[in-house]
């Protein structure tokens, strides 16, 4: 997984209305990029749902929310609704940017091993360096604390 520091590798991913995002075509000066595994499941959903919530108030400390999952662009246009989503969802199936930003990893689940896409958070900076990444993201609590980071890395800035 990246770390603070590193340079955070650029993507062009399609979006919910398979509209192609690139990292470094948003024009925040803080960058939030999330993984997390599948639409539609509960943590997944709690944790989009978190940081949609607190979206306007990640916006006005100058950040934006990206969340990207290899979940098909159909797929996250039916979470957002259904969940009433107010974050850019990004498609990956072909994990360019889950690999590039070293979340597919292998998990554990009732003995079995799979490769999957560890849950993590990445705060990246006006000059495309990660300021601050969270692994193994435990969903309560998480959205506020990335908050509390871009409010103090704004504080630097």
């Amino acid at each position: 997984m990246l770390e603070n520091g590193d340079l955070a590798p650029d993507f062009a991913l399609p979006d919910a209305e398979g509209k192609i995002v690139t990292l470094s075509g948003l024009k925040t000066p803080f960058k939030i990029v999330y993984f997390y595994p599948k639409d539609n499941t509960s943590g997944c959903t709690t944790e989009a749902r978190s940081f949609s919530d607190l979206k306007d108030t990640f916006a006005a400390a100058g950040a934006e929310i990206i969340g990207i999952s290899p979940d098909s662009v159909k797929s996250h246009a039916n979470f957002r609704d259904k969940q009433g989503l107010r974050v850019t969802l990004l498609s990956d199936p072909d994990k360019a940017a889950i690999e590039a930003f070293g979340v597919w990893v292998e998990k554990k689940m009732y003995g079995r091993a799979y490769m999957g896409v560890e849950r993590a958070t990445f705060l990246i900076g006006p000059d495309g360096k990660i300021l601050k990444s969270w692994g193994k993201v435990k969903v309560p609590g998480h959205a506020e604390a990335v908050l509390d980071a871009v409010r103090e890395a704004a504080g630097k800035h």
